[in-house]
């Protein structure tokens, strides 16, 4: 794609490389289940250039009724975005998964929980800041990212300028950035980039430090039975 402006001055983002995994084991009859029945009520419209080739801005108070809008980059399997959506019903949560077999893991947490205000973005979430206004988040999780362990695949973490800038444009000043991960490499690159793209540390931690609403996650609970000890580090989006 070129960086031509579209009619409604947007530069059309360029043509990306996507790493990680997007399907896993085989999914269960359930699982199917979900994706052809919920999947449809609970996606964003609009989000993937081939939907939206203008790439015209979401409306989020179309989305949510006016109410703040939180966002979780990442979700895994879910427990956290659905744990979030149950606790705090006067929030709209939008959900950033490319993995298929996380997205039908959610759907399934959403059935059983009988949560509304959440949206999923079922790709990569640069689609999904091509499409939101400015400053228009008021709190974001990144929870236990792919730590892309090798250093030359360092510039493929969400911890990078191509993306954190992005998310920059996307939050409100004052919005919350929280990150957690078991990967010390992570946290000191977490330390590095983020105040760059105009975020202040608010808070660090480790374990017996995570935030009061926070639900462990099965990752987090599987570095712990590994040895890896959690990292729980607090934003604040300047300005």
């Amino acid at each position: 794609m070129s960086d031509e402006p579209t009619p409604e001055g947007q530069a059309k983002p360029a043509r990306r490389n996507f790493y990680g995994r997007v399907h896993g084991k085989t999914l269960r009859d359930s699982q199917k289940t979900y994706l052809a029945e919920d999947l449809g009520r609970v996606s964003l419209a609009g989000v993937s250039a081939a939907a939206n080739p203008a790439r015209a801005v979401l409306d989020p108070v179309a989305l949510f009724g006016g109410r703040p809008v939180w966002l979780e980059v990442g979700f895994g399997g879910g427990e956290h975005l659905v744990h979030m959506a149950a606790m705090y019903p006067a929030v709209g949560i939008i959900g950033c998964e490319p993995f298929v077999n996380g997205i039908a893991m959610l759907l399934g947490k959403i059935r059983t929980a009988g949560v509304e205000n959440l949206r999923i973005h079922p790709g990569d979430v640069r689609d999904l800041f091509d499409v939101l206004p400015d400053a228009c988040l008021d709190k974001v999780f990144l929870n236990y990212p792919d730590p892309w362990p090798k250093a030359r695949h360092h510039r493929r973490r969400f911890v990078t300028q191509g993306y954190l800038q992005a998310l920059a444009r996307v939050t409100k000043p004052g919005a919350e950035f929280r990150v957690a991960t078991d990967i010390p490499d992570y946290v000191r690159q977490t330390l590095e980039e983020v105040p760059q793209a105009g975020f202040v540390l608010e808070h660090q931690a480790g374990l017996g430090g995570a935030w009061g609403d926070w639900l462990s996650t099965r990752y987090e609970q599987k570095a712990m039975r590994e040895g890896r000890a959690p990292h729980y580090l607090t934003f604040r989006r300047a300005g």
